[in-house]
């Protein structure tokens, strides 16, 4: 069994920052990317941001103002989140792409959701 555990969210005043984290646990053999989704009311689920090995990829509305890293010793990926706007309130999902031991398939895996709010 994997689990993905979130934590940070909050709420901010526009303009502040947060950074959130996510820890992956359990029967991990070796997490091929890691990455977070965002879903604000009303919308569907986007991907904000993810990161594989070294390269990491970004949404245009978050370029620039949020950065995502990645502890593989920890097994955990951050997200720092500056400049932020109301428009970024939504839940933030940890998103992992990974193969368990014993399995021959990668396997997505996604965490509870941590909310983020942005006040104007």
């Amino acid at each position: 069994q994997v689990q993905l555990v979130e934590s940070g969210g909050g709420l901010v005043q526009a303009g502040g920052s947060l950074r959130l984290s996510c820890a992956a646990s359990g029967n991990i053999f070796s997490i091929n990317s890691m990455g977070w989704y965002r879903q604000g009311p009303g919308k569907q689920r986007e991907l904000v941001a993810d990161i594989s090995g070294g390269s990491a990829n970004y949404a245009y509305t978050v370029k620039g103002r949020f950065t995502i890293s990645r502890d593989n010793a920890k097994n955990t990926a951050y997200l720092q989140m500056n400049s932020l706007k109301p428009e970024d309130t939504a839940v933030y999902y940890c998103n992992a792409v990974l193969l368990a031991h014993g399995s021959k398939h990668l396997e997505t895996y996604w965490g509870q959701g941590t909310q983020v709010t942005v006040s104007s």
